[in-house]
Order: structure tokens, then sequence, then C-alpha cells
């Protein structure tokens, strides 16, 4: 005789999970006991929010299903923010959340008196309750299937706790295989059209987002590259595709701020899984020309041309519409582009260096001084997790010439507080050897300093620095700029010695204003591979160029 928990974690290891992220809960207990016995991971967290978004994490690194577990009540509302994340994001997460006993409904016990499917129906691709043990490979199967297909997302399957602990007769279990999930191929014709849109444009270029990443197109990217000559852009997820792109690496998709008034405006655009909206000005034609040829291929039919007019949409898997886009133009002739990539490069050298001029030495350190620092000790073998409005936005600037293996911020939720949890899971997926440097702003890091407690016990080791400006920067900036000086109110965080606090929770601990000995903290810490907090005190005054546009400044006055 087996326990549901037991059928929940055979599943789950028949489907290739090996880690799952999570809190104990009596509701749960039969998953955990399970789990020991068969060896799957619990990296066990100090607050759920944190393990729904270090599965979210997880998912974006490996390329795989990241797989969240929490307890009834309490434990399945804390979570709420990573479900809204990930559904926003179109991250694949399983979440198994425990209830209270289905012979228990409408009796006031504990952890029993909401409707946990209802509440997260809104926010995910499917929300479903277990109500039979021997139903739970069939629907635990089911739920992965969804959450890894495209368009991806997260599930979240509620299974009460009489459902958990019922014993079964081990012999009527069947656990199904779950084969991996393959992206729909484009149709030939399209491909064709595609690329003689591209080949006869003069300014082309293309732009790779969080779908790009996630399909593992790195390698086919460069061989398109390679035969059309085609500079490429990326958003924020998308940039770890560009290390490999020589010349062709145009960087963040923000540096094509002032091409139009350059008389630089792209004429083509190929958009690989970047969806129209924050990432691309809203389709305003400040980023991508309103005038451009756009193809914009994506998985859901819904993102086509969502804000912008296109002339070509493909609902297709990124991966496989790359390589048949590679594929194809092997056997087509391709224009010299080497003046065109030329000029994007020149363009995009000067958007920074118009930033870089600007910055003054001094103590505390510039937000822009700091983040080219963490960008020169960054590689392909780095994860880089940024949380904190002013945070990315700074960091953002420099890290596309650092080229990491991934960078992870902020999706359309917006929330603050993300950033452990998801370096936590980056960590945990890297490669043997790999790092993660978790960037995050003083605000942002308040959500998760027991994290430190979890790097340490689980021997995870993350080099957490704190952008310490002692507020909260976008908002108080905000306050400054719409309501006045004389108005700013509750923004203020001016005791936080986070280093501190990770020190009292077994982590090493730095701290630093000045940028040598940040640079000198920061090589330290990478040397000794061990969980470290470095407590940066930089600026609060400094405005971000994406900061400017929000406020209606012109970030770059003389470009």
């Amino acid at each position: 005789m087996i326990t549901g928990g037991e059928i929940v974690v055979r599943t789950l290891a028949k489907a290739g999970v090996d880690t799952l992220f999570g809190i104990h809960g009596a509701h749960i207990d039969t998953i955990f006991q399970a789990c020991r016995d068969h060896d799957l991971r619990i990296v066990d967290v100090r607050h759920e929010m944190a393990a729904g978004h270090a599965a979210e994490g997880y998912a974006r690194v490996k390329r795989t299903l990241g797989v969240a577990l929490v307890t009834a009540g309490g434990g399945f509302t804390n979570v709420i923010t990573s479900i809204a994340n990930a559904f926003l994001d179109r991250t694949p997460v399983l979440y198994i959340t425990g209830s209270g006993a289905l012979r228990d409904t409408e009796t006031n016990t504990l952890q029993a008196g909401i409707d946990q499917v209802a509440v997260a129906s809104p926010i995910t691709k499917w929300a479903h309750r277990v109500v039979s043990t021997d139903q739970i490979p069939r629907l635990v199967a089911q739920g992965i299937r969804i959450a890894r297909s495209a368009p991806r997302g997260p599930v979240l399957l509620d299974i009460p706790w009489d459902v958990l602990t019922s014993q079964v007769d081990e012999t009527t279990v069947t656990i199904p295989a779950i084969p991996p999930t393959h992206g729909a191929s484009p149709h030939p014709a399209d491909i064709a059209a595609a690329l003689a849109l591209l080949g006869s444009a003069q300014r082309p270029i293309i732009v790779v987002g969080s779908e790009a990443s996630r399909s593992n197109v790195g390698p086919v990217l460069e061989e398109f590259v390679s035969r059309t000559g085609i500079p490429v852009f990326g958003d924020y997820e998308g940039l770890n595709l560009l290390s490999g792109l020589g010349e062709a690496n145009a960087g963040l998709i923000q540096g094509l701020y002032g091409f139009n008034s350059n008389g630089a405006a792209p004429d083509a655009v190929l958009q690989l899984g970047v969806r129209f909206g924050l990432n691309t000005a809203h389709g305003s034609g400040a980023l991508l020309p309103l005038s451009a040829r756009i193809v914009q291929i994506d998985p859901d039919a819904r993102e086509l041309g969502r804000l912008q007019s296109i002339e070509l949409g493909i609902v297709a898997d990124v991966g496989a519409a790359l390589e048949a886009l590679t594929l194809a133009a092997a056997k087509l002739p391709w224009k010299h582009l080497h003046d065109w990539r030329s000029r994007v490069n020149r363009l995009v050298e000067a958007r920074y260096h118009n930033l870089a001029r600007r910055i003054d030495a001094g103590t505390p350190i510039h937000p822009f001084e700091a983040s080219r620092i963490v960008a020169a000790n960054v590689d392909n073998t780095t994860a880089v997790v940024a949380d904190g409005a002013l945070t990315y936005l700074w960091l953002s600037e420099t890290m596309s010439k650092a080229c990491p293996g991934a960078f992870l911020t902020h999706g359309y939720l917006g929330s603050m507080g993300v950033g452990f949890g998801t370096a936590i899971g980056a960590q945990l997926a890297a490669p043997p050897g790999s790092c993660t440097i978790l960037v995050t702003g003083d605000g942002a890091v308040g959500y998760s300093l027991a994290e430190f407690d979890t790097l340490v016990r689980q021997d995870i080791a993350i080099i957490v620095i704190v952008m310490n400006n002692r507020s909260w920067g976008a908002t108080l900036h905000f306050q400054q700029y719409v309501v006045g000086p004389d108005r700013i109110t509750n923004t203020r965080l001016e005791n936080g010695q986070y280093h501190e606090v990770a020190a009292a929770l077994g982590a090493d601990s730095y701290f630093v204003d000045e940028p040598s000995t940040f640079e000198n903290a920061l090589r330290t810490a990478l040397a000794k591979r061990r969980p470290a907090c470095i407590n940066v005190r930089v600026r609060l005054d400094p405005i971000p160029p994406e900061e400017c546009l929000m406020i209606g400044k012109d970030p770059f006055p003389s470009l």
C-alpha cells in the first residue's frame, strides 16, 4: 500500500524532476517523506514566496519545469505573487499545494477556509483540485504537459490532506510516461516570406527575447547571424544569447533609443520571442520604428501585432522557427552588411559613452560605476539576477557588455523582492562551477533577508550585492518629480546594515563605499565561493536613462 504523496513523487521522478522548492507543512508531509525515500532534493527556504521564485529561476536557467511545494492556507497565499509572476512571464512551474481534508469542508477547520483553486485560476494556465488518490498520476502528468506546452506557464494542483495520506494498492497504480513537449514548427511559406523580407532590407535587425532564451537557440542563432550578418539586440532575458555573435552583438534593446533621430532607423525587424509592451516602448516607435517591416515569431497568436503593426506573424516555437530560417538561409545569397553593423555599433557605443562620461568619482559610489564593476567580473558562466527598480535599470546599462550566462530581472508583474528566490533557483540550475550574483536594492532585499540562512544551510554559494542608497529609490524619485521634494514621505530606509544580518546568519559579509574596495570585495567573494553579502553604499540622486524617459526627460540630450 502506498500513499498519495508517494504517488506524486513517483510521477515527478518519472517526468525527470529532481529538485523541488518549498517549506514543510503537515498537509504535505507525505510528499516530503517520499522525496526522502526517492532522493528527490527539496530545497527548503524561509518563505513560500522564495520557494515559488526559486522554482521560476530554476525553470528559466535550466530551461525545464520548475516545481514548488507549499502547504495549505498561508503557505498557498504566500506563493501567489510567484504564481502571478510566472503567469505573466510564461514560466513553466508546477505549484503543488496541500489543502484541508475533503471530509472537513465547511467545518471552519485549520487552513481550509478558502477555495485555493478559485483563487489561482485567473493567474494559471490550469488549476485543479485532485479529489481521488488513484487519479494523482494522471493529473500530475496532465499538469506537467500543460505547464511545458506553448505558451508555457504555471499550473496549480491542489491536493487535499486526506487524498495525500490515503493509501492504495501499489499494483493498481500506473505512472504515465510524460514525453518531452516540442513546439509547433513554422510553415515553409512563412519561412520563405520572412527571409525575403530580411534579404531585401537595407537596415535589418534581430531582437531576441525570453522565448528565444528558453528555447536554447544560442548555437543556431550564431549560425543564422554568421550567414546573414544581421545585428542582434536582446531584451533582458535574451542578453545571454549575444555572447557568441561577435560584432553582430548590439546589446540591449534599449540601445535602439536615438536611432530614429540619427537617420538609422531599422527598416526590417525579426522579432524572436519578444512581446510588444514594456520592453518595446509599448509600440510607440521609439525603439522599433513604426515604419519598419516586422516579422514576429511567437508561440502565442494573441501576441502577434499586439501594440504595433507587423507584416508577418508566425505562430511557432521560436527554436524550431530559427532552425528552419537557418536551414533555408544557407541556400540564399546575402548582401554585405558590414557598414550597417558598424553604424549600429557606433550608435550603441555613443549611447554608452554619453552616459559614462557624466559619471564622476567619489563616495558613495555612483550606481553606474558599481554596475560597471559587477559587469567586469561576469562571464558566460555567471548568472546575474537583478532585483529593485533602480538596481536593474542601472545594471542593464552595463550587462550587455558582460555577456552573462543568464540575466534575470523583473518581468511584467514588476514585483520587488523576487530576486533572492530567483537567484537560489538559478544557482541550483546552473552547471557545476558556475556562479550566481544577485544584485539587489536595499528595499528589495528586505523582503527576503532570512534567505541568507537558506544559503548557509544548503551551501548555496550566491553572492548578494546590495546597492544601498538608503531608500526606496524609484518611488522617492517619483515623489520628488511629481509631488515635490518637500512631500517625500515613507520612502527612506536609513538603518540597513544588511551585511551584518548576513553575517549573523552565517554568510560572509563586506561593507564598501568606494570603487576599489568594492572590486576587491567582489573578487574575494568570487574566489571563496561561499554565501556572501556585499553591502555597497551608492548614491541616490542619479537617475537611470529609462527612468528619465518615464518622467519625460531626455536621457541622452547630445545623441
